[in-house]
């Protein structure tokens, strides 16, 4: 139940932060929170990771959903807490953005960081969850997993 839980605090900071942003910045507009680094904006992403691949809802909505299935039956299987938890975290970022491509056909970015002339594309919450959950993922596969010798 523990990961259920941890599932559903991510979607809930997610949908929560996506809509702090839709309620206080218009679609477009940048509000600057360090110089001329970090900013809030309000964009939709059709496309996935860097914009790229646009207009592929339904082909992200069958790809989440799938992946998500598969994880959810690994982690039933497994007795790894590392495991269930990089699991969890993964599929909070995925259900967040999963959400948005249901009901809006893409997903509301906000965060915007500039690293002197160059851009990082824009990204929110769920993608932060994504990342962090394969960089542990990453973690537990390289150094903790061990195959079982029969």
């Amino acid at each position: 139940m523990l990961w259920i839980a941890i599932v559903l605090v991510l979607v809930a900071i997610d949908r929560y932060s996506k809509y702090l942003i839709l309620n206080n910045i218009e679609y477009g507009d940048r509000v600057s929170v360090i110089g001329d680094f970090f900013y809030l904006t309000n964009h939709d992403n059709y496309g996935a990771a860097w914009g790229v691949f646009q207009n592929g809802r339904y082909f992200f909505i069958a790809m989440t959903v799938i992946v998500s299935i598969v994880m959810i039956i690994y982690m039933t299987k497994t007795q790894s807490k590392f495991l269930k938890f990089t699991l969890s975290v993964i599929l909070g970022g995925a259900f967040g953005n999963l959400i948005d491509r249901v009901y809006k056909g893409g997903v509301t970015d906000f965060l915007d960081f500039h690293f002197g002339s160059y851009n990082f594309p824009t990204f929110n919450a769920a993608d932060m969850c994504v990342v962090a959950g394969t960089i542990l993922l990453a973690i537990h596969m390289l150094f903790i997993y061990k195959e079982h010798k029969e």
